[in-house]
């Protein structure tokens, strides 16, 4: 689930998920935001249909950040960790 397995392809390892949030996270979001944002650039990436992650996929993405200390919420903003 975290990593790529034999069942879980690496486009949907919550870490490589997690990687692709932390690029949109230049400058603090709410967590709505970063939603629509990555869809919307996923959407645009290529003419096929790109595999979409479900928001639940993206909370859990969010889980996995946050427990690593790599983003924090203040505010009702999300933002990537000082420390």
């Amino acid at each position: 689930m975290i990593l790529p397995s034999k069942h879980l392809s690496q486009e949907r390892a919550l870490l490589t998920v997690g990687a692709h949030v932390l690029t949109y996270l230049a400058r603090p979001k709410t967590v709505s935001a970063l939603w629509e944002e990555l869809n919307r650039h996923n959407e645009s990436l290529t003419a096929t249909p790109p595999r979409r992650i479900t928001y639940d996929w993206f909370l859990l993405a969010l889980d996995l950040l946050y427990s690593l200390g790599t983003i924090e919420l203040d505010s009702g903003l999300v933002a990537r960790s000082i420390e």
